[in-house]
């Protein structure tokens, strides 16, 4: 995937960002071309090799966007109890980057927390991939990001637990 200074991009763990530039460095003696994102106040770097599919992509469509309404809304996957299996899971549900992950990822622990009090973990994601998503859904819909988080409130309130 070629990306271009200006574009919009999603990275997969910090979210919507743009490429400010791409930069050749050196590592293990060969030379790699890297894309510098930014991200809020953070600069990444993301090399531009062979798993760039993996870490960056770009932002979802309008149309596409509204289609994952339906997950948001829906009934929550039951999470595992073991909390270490569940942090597993999760890393794992995340690992594609993609916006249908985050808001499956999202769902389900709103899901879980209606019944269990999330651990700091638990918490951390939950924040991380809200704050992914709602940049992303933002930029897809051209709308504040408090539309966007009241709109996310709304849908996952509309959501029953998977039970």
């Amino acid at each position: 995937m070629d990306f271009r200074v200006g574009d919009s991009v999603m990275h997969w763990t910090y979210g919507l960002g743009e490429i400010v530039g791409l930069e050749e460095r050196a590592l293990a003696g060969q030379k790699v071309l890297y894309y510098a994102v930014k991200v809020r106040d953070l600069t990444i770097w993301v090399p531009a090799d062979g798993n760039i599919e993996t870490r960056l992509r770009r932002p979802t469509a309008r149309a596409a966007f509204e289609n994952l309404f339906t997950i948001l809304s829906g009934p929550g996957e039951p999470l595992p109890l073991d909390r270490q299996e569940r942090k597993l899971w999760l890393v794992e549900q995340l690992k594609d980057g993609r916006a249908e992950s985050l808001c499956r990822v999202i769902r389900d622990l709103s899901a879980y927390q209606r019944v269990k009090t999330l651990n700091d973990h638990d918490q951390q994601l939950m924040k991380r991939t809200r704050d992914s998503l709602l940049g992303e859904w933002g930029y897809a819909l051209s709308i504040l990001p408090i539309q966007a988080e009241s709109e996310l409130r709304r849908l996952l309130g509309n959501a029953t637990a998977g039970d």
